[in-house]
């Protein structure tokens, strides 16, 4: 029995994401907080920005390749926002709280944003039907490209309790952006102990401390002294850690105006240079344009061109020594540097306590009220998809199995079949090439000569008709072979017919051409033929 086709990887890896799908997450949905999967449309559960800037449509549509629905982004060069609110706002103290979501590039990410806002309560000041880029937030994470940026944001507004201001505060050296079109799956864990771990598609990829002035900037809490603004350096305060020696004195043999090169005087003008021929000549070959108008275009003269004679020889034109270092250079004498007996260091001005200084153990986060997606992106394509926020980051890694990584994995083997086509395609195009140029190098073999115009016609032909290929490279090596034989082994001889030489040197047409009859005749004869000048038409 013969063996069955091989299904591919990503088709298998299809049915059992169709198949696991249908029940995904039983258990852990109890322990999610809030978790949107967008399988039903989003119209009558999130709420479309009516501000008249956000003017990119949202759809409800299918991931390229898959039957799960994400919330789409369809419109290039347009403003997006849209929010969602939560039944009751998630509290980011005392436990943890796990941030997730996926984010696919469809058409790859030039320039725009694939973040979240995790809005704070209404009562700060914003609406639903108004959300726009200054509606307050509590932390914004995702992936954002555009120029020099590419990073992963977790930015995270705090209130500072000594001036009552909302300051942001900026991940350091995040984590930069998957440059590919798959689906990829974004983490924020935070955790009690103010440690926060951003994760993409479930692996970490940095971890930070949220009161660390070494991870956010700026610092959540300011440091406990600051430069005293008032004080001023002392007019006799001397920076300078090394100082020219006063004692010192230019050497009598120092001289400062000889200078850096000098003739070399030993230097012999090399044999063959020709001193009366110039570096360029008018160029032979060139002429005055008929279309020159010396009133206009001004005095025609003649294009210069290298002069051919200067290429053979060491050089043309007048030889002069060269120049070589001098080694009595010295350059300008400068007293040499000592320490400097009144150094005191670089000044700073004094430290005094910082006013703005507070103390925290652990960030005073907002409550999270809401999510929304406020974008301004120039590639369409994007879709959101599974959004969570959980307690507990064994759930959010539920979700990952579940949800993403039967995704990824199908995108993933569908594209390693791709490049493997890609690649294999380009390799049988090679190889077909380097084919058909041995060829055309085979026509050019001087007893083919007579044969040459119909073996690349049929040359020609299979190059510009793949189906035909095969067949005609047959035909050609048949062709080939048959030609070959003939030569080898001869065809069938005609007899030969003895004539009488003409010896008179006065020919006529009608001579010479009986004399290249008579030429024919002997080559098919089986004789050595007479070596004839090529005539010309």
């Amino acid at each position: 029995m013969g063996e069955g086709k091989r299904i591919p990887v990503w088709i298998l890896a299809l049915f059992v994401f169709i198949c696991t799908s249908s029940f995904q997450l039983l258990n852990a949905s109890d322990d999610a907080i809030f978790y949107e999967s967008f399988d039903e449309s989003f119209e009558d559960r999130w709420i479309v920005s009516q501000k008249e800037e956000y003017n990119g449509v949202w759809k409800h549509a299918k991931s390229e390749g898959h039957d799960d629905y994400g919330l789409l982004v369809s419109e290039k060069a347009r403003k997006y926002a849209i929010v969602k609110e939560l039944d009751a706002p998630v509290i980011l103290k005392d436990e943890s709280v796990v941030l997730q979501f996926e984010t696919r590039l469809q058409e790859g990410l030039e320039c725009g944003g694939a973040y979240l806002k995790y809005l704070r309560p209404q009562e700060a000041g914003w609406k639903s039907k108004e959300f726009n880029n200054e509606s307050p937030y509590s932390i914004m994470f995702g992936p954002d490209k555009c120029g020099a940026t590419n990073k992963v944001h977790f930015i995270f507004k705090h209130k500072n309790p000594k001036s009552g201001d909302y300051v942001e505060h900026h991940l350091k050296f995040p984590p930069s952006v998957p440059s590919d079109k798959l689906t990829h799956v974004y983490t924020a864990i935070l955790k009690p102990n103010n440690e926060v771990q951003i994760l993409v598609d479930g692996e970490e990829k940095k971890k930070a401390n949220l009161l660390s002035s070494e991870d956010f900037e700026p610092a959540l809490i300011p440091p406990k002294t600051i430069p005293d603004p008032e004080d001023k350096k002392p007019e006799d305060w001397d920076e300078r850690a090394k100082i020219p020696d006063p004692a010192a004195t230019k050497p009598e043999d120092w001289d400062e105006d000889a200078p850096l090169e000098i003739v070399d005087e030993e230097a012999k003008k090399p044999e063959g240079w020709l001193d009366d021929e110039p570096e360029e000549i008018d160029d032979p070959d060139a002429t005055k344009p008929e279309d020159w108008d010396d009133e206009e275009d001004g005095e025609w003269e003649v294009p210069k061109i290298d002069n051919p004679k200067c290429e053979a020889a060491p050089g043309c034109g007048e030889w002069k020594k060269p120049l070589k270092k001098n080694p009595a250079y010295k350059g300008k004498w400068h007293a040499p540097l000592i320490d400097n007996p009144d150094y005191k260091g670089i000044w700073k001005p004094k430290e005094i306590p910082n006013p703005d200084y507070f103390e925290l153990k652990k960030p005073n986060f907002e409550p999270i009220a809401a999510i929304g997606i406020e974008i301004w992106t120039m590639q369409d394509g994007i879709l959101f998809d599974n959004i969570l926020i959980a307690k507990d980051d064994k759930v959010a890694a539920s979700y990952r199995e579940t949800t993403w990584k039967p995704k990824f994995t199908i995108e993933k083997e569908k594209q390693k079949e791709e490049e493997k086509l890609e690649t294999g395609s380009a390799g049988l195009e090679g190889y077909k090439k380097k084919v058909f140029d041995i060829l055309y190098q085979i026509t050019d073999i001087p007893f083919l000569s007579a044969y040459k115009p119909k073996i690349v016609d049929v040359i020609e032909k299979g190059e510009k008709q793949p189906n035909l290929t095969i067949g005609i490279l047959v035909a050609i090596v048949v062709g080939f072979l048959s030609i070959f034989f003939r030569i080898i082994f001869g065809g069938k001889k005609k007899p030969v017919r003895a004539e009488k030489k003409n010896t008179d040197s006065t020919e006529t047409p009608a001579k010479k051409g009986g004399e290249n009859k008579e030429n024919k005749q002997e080559e098919t004869s089986g004789a050595a033929p007479r070596r004839r000048t090529r005539r010309e038409n």
